[in-house]
């Protein structure tokens, strides 16, 4: 009996008269594991809850395998229930695999029985029956090491994550659903969860912003950001697809640059041609005789190559390519940055007691300061103290320092404001003419009207990093930059985190930036 693929055929699915998804489709078959990424709002829980059969489509089919599982956002066992409980659960089909195997083993004379043993027996196979019970140990050894007898009731929010993690992963289903399932996972369990995932026989889907994760697990890919052509799919891994969009977004800046060379040369060309209808000088009396002949001819000459450069200029700027957004930079103005590697500002002895404990730091013009560290060691206080915001002993200032800061949670003084308009207000007309919010292409040009209360997280971010790419500070302050964002977005921001003026300092748990950072490094511990 062989494993069984997940397939979705045009999928709809509409909220308060929006399409969340608008005729999606998917195949996921066994072995291959797909990754849907996208922003925060794109729709990739609700693809997940319409795969899982937990939700119905607006439109569009479901073909799932029976034995489908589905990570839920809590647990379907009550608060009661230990631990063990929930293994013997997850063990349950593989413990039933073996006891029917051992029934049927004694009837093996019929051909009837023959025929169920033998479909029995790959189901064992398939969940691995015979060492599930030494694997369950394994996986929630990797997955956080926790005793069997405690109740889910006594667990954290994160253990008992975890927990419905391992018990999916030991019961091996045909199909595999996962929403967000490194939430709550070290880089440890983060790595061990993938290696499981790789080894697992039937088809895996699973929404992600955790770039390294989706790396090291997938096949494929589903990219749910808007698009001309819908929901882009991808046949290969994450890293190959930066590297398939790199090469995507060249192609268009190069095709642009050349499109806007040949206009330009045909507009001149045009011009020129326009005003050669003969020239008007004096003609000798040598001259005159055939003149007349020859200025028609020149005249019939110019004429056509004036009509074809024309209809070639109207083709041209009726189906040339849109200019590329430009790419993000949080470089200050050449005018208002502060001389290179100036003391931008510097930390003696922070002490906030509780929160943060720092002996010395200094910020210099062109830094790049990645700072790291479990919850709780200080890194949004040291960046809170950095901008300002949170009085605190021992710190010096450039006078002319200007600081931005990208908190955590994005917030608007006022949501009923529009995009337009709340970038208007925080830059000022002048230089929201210079920078034209919808150049930055942050921003959908359908979003730019709505009000920002309206917006999804994701959306709210864009606008956030648009108003510090609008107008650089000298310091640029992020926490947790990549949070909420498509994993697209996040490529490009860090590409806009390289070397140049102005100085920039992140906090941030993103394994994937972390992997590929440049810069300085300052780690904090907790107490």
């Amino acid at each position: 009996m062989p494993e069984a693929a997940l397939v979705a055929n045009e999928l709809v699915r509409v909220f308060g008269g929006r399409r969340v998804l608008d005729g999606v489709s998917l195949t996921a078959a066994p072995g291959r594991r797909l990754g849907v990424i996208g922003e925060n709002g794109a729709g990739k829980s609700t693809l997940l809850r319409l795969l899982a059969g937990i939700d119905q489509p607006d439109g569009g089919t479901v073909e799932r395998p029976p034995d489908l599982g589905f990570l839920h956002q809590e647990m379907p066992f009550a608060q009661s229930s230990t631990i063990s409980h929930l293994i013997d659960d997850a063990l349950a089909e593989s413990r039933q695999d073996l006891a029917e195997l051992d029934r049927l083993g004694a009837l093996l004379a019929s051909d009837d029985v023959s025929a169920a043993y033998a479909e029995r027996l790959e189901l064992a196979q398939r969940h691995e029956a015979w060492d599930a019970d030494r694997r369950a140990g394994i996986v929630l050894n990797g997955l956080g090491d926790v005793e069997w007898s405690r109740s889910l009731g006594s667990l954290s929010g994160g253990e008992r994550r975890r927990l419905a993690v391992a018990a999916l992963v030991v019961r091996r289903p045909s199909a595999l659903l996962l929403d967000e399932p490194t939430n709550h996972l070290d880089d440890d369990a983060a790595e061990f969860l993938a290696s499981q995932l790789r080894g697992l026989p039937g088809s895996v889907v699973l929404a992600s912003h955790d770039r390294a994760f989706l790396d090291a697990v997938c096949t494929d890919l589903l990219d749910l950001d808007p698009a001309v052509d819908g929901p882009v799919r991808f046949g290969g891994t994450y890293s190959e697809y930066v590297r398939q969009k790199r090469a995507d977004r060249a192609r268009w800046e190069r095709q642009y640059l050349e499109e806007q060379e040949e206009l330009d040369g045909l507009r001149e060309s045009l011009g020129i041609t326009a005003h050669r209808v003969a020239p008007n000088r004096m003609r000798r009396d040598s001259e005159k005789m055939g003149y007349g002949v020859r200025a028609n001819r020149v005249q019939s000459q110019i004429s056509r190559r004036v009509r074809n450069t024309t209809r070639r200029l109207e083709d041209l700027e009726r189906r040339r390519v849109p200019a590329p957004p430009r790419p993000l930079s949080f470089e200050p103005d050449a005018l208002t940055s502060l001389p290179t590697n100036e003391l931008l500002l510097s930390l003696r002895h922070v002490d906030i007691p509780g929160r943060l404990k720092l002996d010395h730091l200094n910020v210099h013009d062109g830094a790049r300061l990645l700072v790291t560290g479990p919850n709780g060691a200080g890194k949004s206080t040291l960046l809170l103290v950095l901008a300002g915001q949170l009085a605190a002993q021992g710190v010096h200032r450039h006078p002319d320092l200007r600081v931005g800061l990208l908190d955590q949670d994005t917030t608007f003084a006022n949501p009923r404001l529009t995009p337009r308009g709340t970038y208007g207000r925080a830059l000022g007309a002048e230089r929201a003419e210079q920078v034209p919010l919808a150049s930055l292409g942050l921003l959908d040009k359908r979003d730019l009207g709505k009000p920002v209360g309206a917006l999804s997280v994701g959306q709210q971010r864009r606008l956030a990093l648009a108003l510090l790419v609008a107008d650089p500070p000298h310091l640029l302050l992020l926490d947790e930059p990549t949070n909420h964002l498509s994993p697209t977005l996040c490529d490009e921001l860090e590409d806009a985190l390289g070397p140049g003026p102005g100085a920039i300092v992140l906090a941030s748990h993103d394994r994937w930036l972390r992997g590929r950072w440049q810069g300085t490094r300052l780690t904090l511990h907790s107490g």
